[in-house]
C-alpha cells in the first residue's frame, strides 16, 4: 500500500510528477477520478477494474447509487505515467480538486490509492481533523 505524502507544482501543461515511492504502485497504468473532499483518487488499472465490477452491481433503481455512480465514474480518466514519470491531470479533473497550473500540489498515498490535492485543501483537511478527531469507538483496534 502506497504511503507518505509529497509536494509538487503542476507544471504549465496541467502534468504533476508521481513520486517516487508510488512509480510501482501506478507503473502498468492509472485512473484518475473525482475524489471526496474535493481531491482526485488515483487508482492502478488492476485496482480500477474491481470498483467498475462493484459500480456496476448497484442497483439503477437507487437514486442516490445512481447520483454517486455519475460523480465518481464519469470523471474517470484512463492513463499512463509520461518517461518523466508524469501523468496530465484532464481540465475538468483540475477543475473539480482546484488545481492551478504552476500551483503546490499534494500527492498522498492511502489504502489502494493515491489522493492528489490542491495544497490548500491538503491543509484544510488535516486541520479539520485536528479540530474534530475521530471519535474513539472508530479508531479501536487501530491504534493501541
Amino acid at each position: 500500500m502506497p504511503f507518505g505524502e509529497y509536494q509538487y507544482s503542476l507544471d504549465d501543461k496541467g502534468r504533476v510528477v508521481i513520486p517516487a515511492p508510488f512509480r510501482d504502485f501506478v507503473e502498468d497504468g492509472l485512473v484518475l477520478t473525482r475524489g471526496m473532499e474535493g481531491c482526485l483518487y488515483v487508482f492502478p488499472l488492476d485496482r480500477w477494474k474491481k470498483i467498475e465490477e462493484q459500480l456496476v452491481n448497484l442497483p439503477l433503481t437507487d437514486a442516490e447509487a445512481r447520483a454517486f455512480v455519475r460523480f465518481f465514474y464519469s470523471g474517470a480518466h484512463k492513463t499512463r505515467m509520461d518517461s518523466a514519470s508524469r501523468v496530465l491531470i484532464p481540465p475538468p479533473l483540475r477543475l473539480f480538486a482546484g488545481l492551478m497550473e504552476g500551483g503546490e500540489v499534494v500527492i498522498a498515498g492511502a489504502p489502494g490509492r493515491l489522493e492528489i490535492w490542491s495544497q490548500e485543501r491538503w491543509w484544510k483537511a488535516i486541520e479539520e481533523v485536528l479540530a474534530k478527531p475521530p471519535a474513539p469507538e472508530a479508531l479501536k483496534g487501530l491504534v493501541g
